[in-house]
């Protein structure tokens, strides 16, 4: 197996130069030439940006969904159902973050190298006004690129960490002289720490707002909603409890040491808070669920990877009985079950198969987020109705069709025409407000129950304009809280890549990623009637190693002081 480890070791000379900035950036250029010019720099820095994660189709055409117990992918041979099936090891992992987040780092200690080494003497030394402006304009760049690069390099570790407990922090760019095999994991308090200062200080520099022209770029949220999520997970059990890893040798690589456990979810209800109180933001929630993952301009958005315009998502999402649909990510029983019913304007009670009422009309009345995120039976989609019951053109049996009885609808871009070929542009978002609105009722939540400012923050996200469920009742345990937090999570943020690290987290991946995959089974039985039956679709498998990645074995191979993560 090709081991990544050497990417911290490539010298930097015009041979490994070429090798190492992206190839649409070197031609026939010396290194000199490379790291003295603006523009090239700008590219380099541009190509960090490039490494933030797109979460629509990122493991086999999936999406990291159909890896957990909201989603089944139709394409049985993709690599997502390995997760599934529990046929992945440190060998075999078919999320590549190891390499992919490794490189990300190495580009951004190379561009921290040679920032400053940009050649900005032909205005610096030209007295004309005009050019001592682009001198001082462009001195401010660099200095603020250098901020982005460090907050993209302390995501990259956090996307890592997540993962796989400590991992090696390097934050220099090797040489040949260095020795490989001397390279260890760090624990995981240590890359803890450094994210949360790395956030500190580009909380510090970075600009609360940019102008249109650098809509995209990182700012002082962004860098605030970092240490935000880093610390929700920092006070969260699976980082807090060690006895899971069956008397694991190296517990400081996948737990904090023991302490205030109170302190932590302080200090993470505090992070959240300052991303809410941070001023001249302008941050509000979206008025339109459904718009705010169709748009890269939003008040609601912190920080977003948007992607230039294709048709790929729509082909893989578009039911297959419409033309070109190859189906994919499609919406599983146990999260459409997960969506409460409204009762009335202050009432909302959870879905439930044995009532009656809830049965024979199991779409009826339900939070609007249902319908907005998943594509329903008899749904009008693309000017018809979806036909997803047996015999209908989307229903069971075809190929690639869903196994579910669902497709997804959240992302999705009806008005793409896919035999026109025309295409739409799709913004993965990476931060928004309304994920600091839970991870602060969240964290308050576990060390000051029954403040007023749990229910006020839930409540915030569940009134949004075009959702307005109705408020969190009153008087309600800890206990009950959290679980309701927990449940306005997974539907919040369904499908944008939370719901197996948060699983993981609360250490209640064991409960929900081994149980039982369901669907729905549905029959025609008349003019717009139907009954539904919900079914078992896919078995599934989660053993309890798999809370952290396996290193990949490749680089236990070559670094002997790598230690692999527990029970691998």
């Amino acid at each position: 197996m090709k081991a990544t480890l050497c990417i911290f070791f490539m010298v930097i000379t015009f041979s490994s130069c070429k090798k190492n900035l992206e190839r649409d950036i070197v031609a026939d250029l010396s290194e000199q030439q490379v790291i003295t010019s603006y523009d090239f720099t700008r590219s380099r820095v541009n190509a960090i940006y490039s490494v933030l994660p797109d979460g629509f189709t990122p493991i086999s055409g999936a999406m990291y969904a159909s890896a957990t117990d909201d989603a089944e992918h139709t394409l049985e041979t993709s690599g997502i159902q390995k997760f599934n099936t529990g046929a992945w090891n440190a060998y075999d992992n078919p999320d590549g973050a190891w390499n992919m987040f490794y490189r990300g780092i190495r580009k951004a200690n190379e561009l921290l190298l040679t920032a400053d080494s940009v050649n900005l003497d032909p205005y610096r030394l030209d007295p004309d006004p005009t050019q001592q402006t682009v001198y001082k304009t462009r001195l401010e760049e660099i200095k603020r690129w250098k901020y982005e690069v460090r907050f993209l390099r302390a995501f990259f570790y956090f996307e890592l960490i997540k993962r796989y407990g400590g991992v090696p922090l390097v934050t220099q760019v090797f040489t040949l002289d260095d020795d490989p095999q001397q390279v260890k994991r760090n624990t995981l308090a240590e890359c803890i720490q450094f994210i949360s200062n790395e956030c500190d200080s580009t909380a510090s520099v970075l600009p609360v707002t940019y102008g249109t022209g650098d809509l995209g770029r990182i700012t002082k949220g962004a860098s605030l909603a970092l240490k935000s999520r880093l610390l929700l997970y920092a006070a969260s059990d699976l980082y807090n409890t060690p006895s899971w890893a069956g008397g694991y040798g190296n517990a400081e690589l996948i737990s904090l040491p023991a302490g205030d456990r109170a302190a932590r979810w302080k200090a993470a209800a505090d992070a959240a808070k300052a991303v809410l109180d941070l001023p001249g933001t302008g941050y509000a929630l979206h008025t339109s669920y459904a718009a705010l993952f169709k748009t890269f301009n939003s008040a609601e958005i912190i920080l977003t990877r948007r992607s230039a315009a294709t048709n790929t998502f729509e082909k893989a999402s578009y039911p297959v009985g419409y033309d070109l649909g190859q189906s994919g990510t499609t919406p599983s029983q146990n999260l459409v079950d997960a969506y409460e019913v409204k009762v009335n304007a202050t009432t909302s009670v959870p879905f439930d198969w044995n009532n009656p009422a809830h049965a024979a009309n199991p779409y009826l009345n339900r939070d609007p987020r249902l319908a907005l995120s998943v594509l329903l039976n008899n749904t009008t989609f693309k000017g018809r109705p979806v036909e997803a019951w047996a015999g209908g053109l989307d229903g069971k049996g075809k190929e690639r069709a869903t196994k579910t009885g669902y497709y997804l609808r959240k992302y999705v871009d009806e008005n793409v025409n896919l035999l026109t070929n025309t295409t739409s542009i799709h913004s993965w978002i990476i931060f928004r407000l309304a994920e600091m609105y839970l991870n602060y009722a969240e964290a308050l939540n576990e060390y000051s129950p029954g403040h007023a400012d749990i229910k006020m923050n839930i409540d915030r996200v569940r009134a949004r304009t075009g959702i307005a469920m109705p408020p969190m009742p009153t008087g309600l345990s800890q206990a009950v809280v959290r679980e309701k937090i927990r449940n306005e999570r997974r539907i919040e943020f369904a499908f944008e890549g939370h719901r197996a690290w948060d699983l993981r987290r609360w250490m209640q991946a064991p409960v929900y990623l081994a149980a039982p995959l369901e669907g729905i089974d549905i029959n025609k039985t008349g003019t717009n009637a139907f009954t539904y039956t919900p079914v078992t679709v896919e078995t599934r498998n989660f053993q309890t190693r798999m809370y952290l990645y396996p290193i990949p074995q490749g680089e236990i191979m070559i670094d002997n002081l790598l230690v692999q993560n527990p029970l691998w």
